[in-house]
């Protein structure tokens, strides 16, 4: 009997009631709970949580009876009317005298706050809604268009100051919502809220450009000021007639049809789309009329113009909070121009535009010229050997012909694993450590061709001269290298080779780039390549490219407790749980390093559907920034400096890599934490090894497992050199990861 009465409970714990998504967030937060202690106290992963608050999963038994239980306490303490907690409310009330900005730190968003003014009654600033619809919006008061705070609050970082460019005095971007009223809201970063009277997507774009005060200035002499980003919110897309989602054969093609009533008003006001249509990102513009641009940006999140991957539930935040959230990205990186892919092809380009403004000729005319250093307005071939499969200048090869070695330009990432040894299969932890921001770091003061390639044959290795090389590495003795100026002996067997991804030992000619040529000669061992495509015009072209991103995720990362100058226990434990102390920035990490890698990829940006075939151009080979030697280059060097890492603490400790994957190295070790291996003297790292800290090129904890657990793993697998460092993190081994 008892096992029935069993069945009968966990049948009612199954379909346990539960508030709506938004509900359950703001319970959670109004107790002071973050996603983690949730997680934790389910046994689930913080990832769940999320899901379930964002309503894109369900809980299941047993733990939906629990997360049942724990919601119906909390909305017990704290009512749907309830005030929301200190820790999520504005600053209070302020007199109209502005307060000192605070050092670097970036202020929560604000609520909309009733004008200030002779005839206007004292400000009062309404507390911040901790969820969708948790806390209704303060009612709308008559005044002016824009309504401020009373004092100052302290902008993001690279925010320029106030009064700086009177053009642009609200921010680069709002993010627009209606009310219940139907009223129009336009959310600004700094909490500035803006009345908007338009009442269709024209209007919409004709009151963004010329009342709205949006942009951005320039980031370069030569360079245009970053139009008006406007965000949609869902309730926005309905009230001016766009779908809230797309359909799924929208959804495919990338954009809503091109007779739909919206993009027929816009055709009406003489407003043009790009080639990309009425999409999750769309440009309206009309032709530039001399040096005056009229475009606008839109992103719509309900239409996933958010990825998930990167930007987390960022299109489920309030107005506010978005704005916020893409304030800070768009003030430190610049204004998203598309996914972070795209927005970080479109910072090369905005650092280096491709032209500049002559000097005046003999009637005073300027007239646009190359602009040093950039890469031009016109796109390059690349070298046969860089072509990715399918390009046209391998139109000729036989169908399918697989290019070996000798043929292609191979430098990717490692993904690299071996069996252990007995003497680690003793020891009890295996523990994962990765490089920040890996291929940001590679980038750094690395020379690039600007130019078309050049072949030459038979020619003498110049390392400081960009190119693909044809050349013989198969002689290069891992077990025998130099470091520095003296030759150590290794153990070659238990090393990756440097020049290939998968740690290969190669066997014969093979094409290099500049970075991986360099490394061999650094390990003492001539090389003679047979035959090259050099570019003899060069330049640091990604140096401020890597400069603005560093930045960027170093200002962020300060701003989550995790500072560049902590001794290496402090910065462990400054990171242990540093995306909990502020979700939404810890979500502009994620963009950044998304828009680092996503911006490297596009320079060999392939073919996306459009009935393209094999041998036949495609769109993104007409783009300047199309560059798979550049990206081909960055790889090879962060691929080297992490071998030279690996050769200098093989060389002084006598401890080797289990596995390598991408920018994540993992060593069998006593102990459970980095410091258990790497050989730290009084505080300071081996020189030329790995060093903890958040700075892009050191290192940080990436997960911690038992010997016991990799040893199992490879048996359940039956691989013995399957590559533990992707399961490292949470030691989760599944074909699919389902987020649970």
């Amino acid at each position: 009997m008892s096992e029935l009465f069993d069945a009968v409970d966990a049948l009612i714990a199954s379909r346990s009631p539960l508030p709506p998504p938004a509900e359950r967030k703001r319970l959670r937060q109004a107790h002071g709970l973050t996603l983690d202690e949730v997680a934790a106290a389910l046994q689930v992963r913080r990832a769940t949580v999320s899901g379930w608050e964002a309503g894109k999963t369900e809980p299941r038994p047993p733990e939906r009876d629990a997360y049942a239980r724990m919601l119906k306490q909390l909305a017990q303490l704290y009512p749907a009317d309830a005030p929301v907690p200190p820790e999520d409310t504005a600053t209070p009330e302020t007199p109209a005298v502005p307060a000192a900005p605070a050092p670097s730190a970036i202020e929560p968003a604000q609520a909309r706050i009733a004008p200030t003014g002779p005839a206007a009654e004292p400000a009062n600033i309404a507390l911040r809604p901790a969820a969708p619809a948790a806390v209704p919006r303060p009612a709308v008061t008559t005044g002016p268009t824009s309504r401020r705070p009373a004092a100052k609050k302290a902008a993001p970082a690279g925010t320029p100051a106030g009064g700086a460019d009177p053009r642009f005095e609200n921010g680069p971007l709002v993010v627009v919502d209606v009310e219940a009223d139907g009223q129009v809201l336009a959310f600004c970063i700094g909490g500035l809220v803006l009345d908007v009277p338009a009442k269709s997507i024209p209007a919409l774009v004709e009151w963004t450009l010329r009342e709205g005060r949006l942009g951005q200035p320039k980031l370069s002499g030569p360079g245009k000021d970053a139009d008006p980003l406007i965000v949609l919110t869902d309730a926005a897309c309905e009230h001016y007639g766009l779908p809230v989602t797309l359909t799924q054969q929208e959804r495919l093609a990338g954009r809503i049809p091109e007779g739909h009533k919206v993009i027929k008003q816009l055709t009406r006001a003489d407003w043009q789309l790009t080639k990309r249509g009425f999409g999750p990102w769309a440009r309206i513009y009309r032709p530039a009329q001399g040096s005056e641009r009229a475009c606008v940006q839109l992103c719509i999140p309900s239409w996933d113009a958010l990825d998930t991957r990167h930007w987390a539930d960022a299109g489920q935040l309030p107005p506010a909070d978005l704005a916020r959230l893409l304030g800070t990205y768009a003030s430190r990186v610049m204004t998203p121009r598309g996914s972070t892919a795209v927005t970080g092809l479109e910072l090369m380009t905005a650092l280096h535009p491709p032209t500049r403004a002559s000097q005046p000729d003999a009637t005073g005319k300027r007239h646009p010229e190359h602009n040093p250093g950039s890469l031009g307005k016109d796109p390059v071939d690349c070298a046969p050997c860089e072509a990715p499969d399918g390009h046209p200048l391998l139109a000729d090869l036989p169908r399918f012909h697989v290019r070996g070695p000798g043929e292609k330009l191979f430098e990717e990432a490692y993904d690299w694993a071996r069996p252990m040894t007995d003497a680690e299969c003793t020891l009890r932890h295996l523990v994962g450590i990765d490089v920040n921001m890996a291929f940001a770091a590679g980038v750094n003061g690395l020379t690039v061709g600007l130019g078309a390639p050049t072949y030459v044959k038979n020619p003498a290795f110049d390392p400081k001269l960009p190119g693909s090389w044809l050349v013989d590495l198969s002689h290069v003795d891992l077990s025998k290298v130099k470091v520095g100026k003296e030759w150590v002996k290794l153990d070659g067997e238990l090393l990756p080779s440097p020049f290939t991804p998968k740690g290969e030992h190669p066997t014969g000619p093979a094409w290099y780039a500049t970075p991986t040529m360099a490394y061999a000669v650094e390990l003492g061992y001539e090389v003679r390549p047979l035959e090259a495509y050099v570019r003899y015009e060069n330049g640091r072209y990604l140096d401020g490219w890597y400069q603005r991103l560093r930045d960027a995720y170093l200002a962020t990362m300060a701003d989550l407790g995790v500072d560049a100058d902590l001794s290496p226990e402090d910065f462990l434990a400054a990171m242990d749980g540093y995306k909990s102390r502020d979700p939404e920035l810890a979500i502009v990490v994620s963009a950044v390093k998304a828009t680092v890698k996503g911006g490297l990829g596009k320079l060999r940006e392939r073919p996306r559907g459009e009935g393209w075939r094999p041998g036949e151009p495609w769109r993104a080979l007409a783009r300047p920034t199309w560059r798979p030697d550049i990206r081909a280059a960055v790889i090879s060097r962060t691929r080297i400096n992490l071998h030279r890492k690996i050769v200098k603490h093989a060389a002084f400790t006598g401890q080797y890599p289990v596995a390598i994957l991408s920018d994540c190295v993992v060593y069998a070790a006593d102990g459970p934490s980095p410091l258990d291996f790497l050989p730290y003297r009084e505080g300071k790292p081996l020189p030329g090894g790995f060093k903890l800290g958040v700075n892009p090129g050191l290192v940080k904890h990436e997960g911690t497992q038992s010997v016991l657990w990799g040893e199992e793993v490879r048996d359940r697998f039956n691989a013995p050199e399957l590559n533990l460092a992707r399961y490292i993190k949470d030691g989760t081994v599944t074909d699919v990861d389902n987020g649970e």
